[in-house]
């Protein structure tokens, strides 16, 4: 079982800004980086929003089109 913490706030200048913050987590046992990244963008309700991801090996970054916002998935290894 593997922990995941989302946060899904907004930017300024393309940067995190955290004027505002939605926190969830969740647990998977077999996961894909897409089903990582489909149950955090569900949780946070961006379930069919087109963006683009970043992956950084532990974390991911989604970043939706024509929105000043951020969605940060973290692995929390346990």
């Amino acid at each position: 079982m593997v922990k995941f913490t989302v946060e899904y706030t907004d930017t300024f200048g393309g940067e995190a800004n955290y004027c505002w913050v939605k926190r969830a987590n969740f647990t998977m046992d077999n996961y894909t980086n897409r089903k990582i990244i489909r149950k955090a963008k569900a949780l946070m309700g961006l379930t069919n929003v087109r963006g683009v991801t970043e992956d950084y090996g532990d974390s991911y970054a989604f970043r939706p089109y024509g929105m000043c916002t951020v969605l940060f998935v973290n692995t929390e290894y346990a």
